[in-house]
């Protein structure tokens, strides 16, 4: 037998894609493949590419393209793999394999196969699979930090997303299996763990009968980690129940990520979302009594088709009202397949710009004062990164999460991937500044 050959990942796309490939990472290693960071040196390039708007489309064919000029061996994986499989195979002959996104686990057999001279093509039309703690993972984020996938797949429909046709229906894992991964990270010194899937608050609905997340809350509490992250947190599933155990868990942070994407019951019916037009408000201002400290992280699409200039007010006066601690905001991405795609009163890209521009120019004197307001505090700050120019240190506390929200940036010493308490002096309108306090006692 000849020596293996050596593959590159190119990953794209969010953190449930990273996961996917941390996943074949970790699978390609254990049966022998040396993986290389390097593409030049790599003799495949596996690209895990995103198909969630048309900008992430785009950057996966500039991927794409590139690599194959190169004369690179590539293998097409993740979402773009599963919505556009004929075309790729058709315009990118250079593509030895296509997998998608239910079959990544298959990708060892996808390489020997190929290795026999087959141009493979491994995609489910309806993905069930999804991995857990026994499936072998190498991590690529950086050292203190990992996600934990809890469910996979999406059993809404809202108007605009193209993902529950890309990665299935909602399929959750149990709680023995998401605490056993949790005790393996913590074991690996993992200081932040950050709980992903489509819909978080709806973990568990599929495999108990009724949403679960309280009861996982509360399980991976007993886990020896310091801070417990949770993202997509959907208003109606923030029960009193789920709000008890953020309360009651101590490492649990009250983070809570809730994507609205509108404010209007008219455009969120046509979203397909009547149900939250009915509780935006009122949620909120029940989770900001029941949890003062919480932060609040959201995302606003607009430009939706019918949108009108009353719409767009009212979410400008809903974002002004509620003072989110962050806020995303994308201009609507029509896309094929799903029924926003076809609707009437689609919007000029020019005045979904300037809205884009005006709600963030909202939104910015209100993330300012929101930064003020943590001058003169001592807070505690995960390091990440140190910059090697300088020697000084790059974090985030428990109001940041990684790559959406803003950074810490430190003078002092701490060692990357350990928890450190830091005496923030000043802010700017995303990020804040600080020392290291080195006699400060809890």
């Amino acid at each position: 037998m000849g020596e293996k050959p050596t593959i590159a990942i190119s990953h794209l796309g969010c953190e449930k894609n990273r996961i996917d490939t941390e996943h074949m990472l970790g699978l390609l290693a254990e049966a022998g493949y040396g993986v290389d960071t390097n593409e030049e040196l790599a003799d495949y390039v596996i690209v895990n590419t995103c198909s969630f708007i048309e900008a992430a489309r785009q950057e996966s064919v500039r991927t794409l393209v590139e690599l194959a000029e190169a004369n690179k061996k590539v293998v097409i994986t993740g979402c773009m793999a599963q919505h556009f499989q004929e075309q790729l195979l058709e315009e990118l002959p250079e593509a030895v394999a296509l997998v998608g996104t239910g079959d990544y686990h298959k990708i060892v057999n996808v390489i020997e196969r190929v290795e026999q001279g087959e141009q493979v093509k491994e995609v489910s039309l309806e993905p069930t699979y999804i991995a857990d703690e026994t499936t072998p993972r190498y991590r690529t984020t950086t050292e203190g930090v990992a996600y934990l996938r809890v469910a996979e797949g999406c059993d809404y429909r809202c108007a605009f997303c193209i993902i529950p046709y890309l990665r299935g229906n909602q399929r959750s894992r149990t709680i023995e299996s998401i605490v056993a991964e949790a005790e393996q990270l913590a074991s690996q010194g993992v200081q932040e763990i950050i709980l992903i899937s489509q819909i978080t608050t709806n973990y568990g609905l599929d495999i108990y009968g009724k949403p679960k997340l309280a009861e996982l809350l509360r399980a991976l509490g007993k886990v020896d980690v310091p801070w417990i992250r949770m993202h997509y947190a959907y208003p109606t599933g923030l029960t009193p129940d789920v709000i008890e155990a953020i309360q009651q868990t101590q490492n649990v942070l009250p983070y809570l990520d809730l994507p609205l994407q509108h404010s209007h019951p008219d455009i969120l019916r046509s979203m397909n979302r009547p149900w939250q037009g009915r509780v935006n408000d009122g949620i909120i201002e029940r989770i900001k009594a029941a949890l003062p400290n919480a932060v609040l992280r959201t995302t606003f699409i607009v430009g939706f088709p019918g949108e009108t200039a009353e719409h767009f007010e009212h979410l400008l006066e809903f974002v002004q009202k509620h003072e989110f601690d962050h806020v995303g905001v994308f201009t609507f991405s029509p896309e094929e397949g799903t029924p926003a795609y076809k609707l009437a009163n689609q919007l000029p890209q020019s005045v979904m710009d300037e809205r884009w521009h005006r709600l963030m120019a909202l939104q910015e004197p209100i993330a300012g004062k929101k930064n003020q307001q943590e001058i003169g505090k001592i807070v505690e700050v995960l390091i990440e990164q140190e910059n090697p120019e300088t020697g000084k240190l790059i974090g985030r506390s428990g109001r940041f999460s990684p790559e959406v929200d803003g950074q810490i940036y430190i003078d002092g010493e701490g060692k990357l991937g350990t928890i450190v308490p830091v005496a923030i002096h000043s802010a700017d309108t995303y990020d804040l500044y600080g020392q290291v306090v080195n006699s400060y006692q809890k």
